[in-house]
């Protein structure tokens, strides 16, 4: 534009360029943006489990509200690509394209199926048990289900199903669900390597969410191979001795372990600390061997 001195051209360079190298990222700035959709309540969610989007129809409907907003450049950034590259993309492709592939290449995964068996000795609520395996065949059959993206069909869909069968067996659920899921695999009871691998390898293991929690308190912990070794050996003893519950095991022996430093760790004031096997022996060794006591507290 005419308007447009140099000076204003070489301020604006200037600011891009700033922009580019990061250097105005903590900057406050006022924007104009989209009012947020707020949730519509319980009305809006009997809705969508009947497949309607209550809350999507209202907004096409009625016109977008703009509200002003001040936050940091990089917060703002990150508003404006959001805006911008929801004009860009097509909603309805994306459904279809998401029914397409849930239906050709879609795993449904249901678990504690051992649960709904009307046999087990738990003879209170058969029928309810007998009732939720009957609701569960047809769409293991295939069927066609409504949602608000459109109707799927679980014809091709996997259906995988696990149970401990502790207190029943597979043969207790109806002949009809019994058909519907003819592979049946027996799992080896977790040993001790297995244990070290949940330990560290998940992106979310527990090892590294107990470290990033006593973070909190500005607590570094360092965990020795030999100590998460030591864990998993406690871990695999405490199976095999009193009940078998797998990787859950865990949770319990890192809660004891760690008992003191979760709850003095404030007050502790220490930086850092290196969990050792020496110190996972000291903290828990007694417990596992009193084995009245492992039961009740690993």
């Amino acid at each position: 534009p005419e308007d447009v001195t140099d000076e204003i051209a070489d301020k604006r360079m200037s600011v891009a360029e700033k922009l580019r190298q990061g250097y105005l990222e903590n900057e406050e700035i006022t924007l104009q943006m989209d009012e947020p959709s707020s949730p519509s309540g319980a009305a809006d969610g009997m809705l969508g489990q009947m497949g309607v989007d209550l809350s999507d129809a209202l907004a096409q409907i009625t016109p977008k509200k703009k509200i002003t907003r001040t936050v940091t450049v990089k917060e703002a950034r990150e508003i404006l690509v959001r805006e911008e590259s929801a004009k860009l993309v097509n909603s309805w492709d994306i459904a279809d394209a998401a029914i397409k592939r849930a239906e050709n290449t879609g795993i449904i995964f249901i678990d504690e199926i051992d649960k709904i068996t009307s046999k087990s000795k738990q003879n209170s609520g058969e029928v309810s048990r007998e009732g939720v395996q009957r609701d569960i065949l047809p769409i293991v059959e295939g069927s066609s289900i409504k949602t608000k993206y459109g109707m799927i069909k679980t014809d091709h869909i996997l259906f995988i199903a696990s149970g401990a069968f502790a207190e029943s067996k597979p043969s207790d659920l109806i002949a009809e669900l019994q058909g519907r899921f003819p592979i049946r695999v027996e799992l080896d009871d977790l040993q001790k390597e297995d244990f070290v691998r949940i330990l560290t390898e998940p992106r979310n293991a527990l090892v590294k969410q107990y470290i990033a929690l006593i973070g909190t308190d500005n607590v570094s912990v360092t965990f020795t191979k030999e100590a998460i070794e030591k864990i998993a050996e406690i871990a695999c003893k405490v199976n095999h001795e009193t009940e078998n519950i797998g990787a859950r095991r865990l949770h319990t022996i890192l809660e004891k372990l760690l008992e003191d430093l979760l709850f003095e760790g404030p007050d502790m004031h220490m930086g850092e600390i290196t969990i050792t096997e020496a110190y996972v022996e000291d903290k828990v060794g007694s417990i596992v061997d009193d084995r009245d006591l492992s039961q009740y507290i690993l």
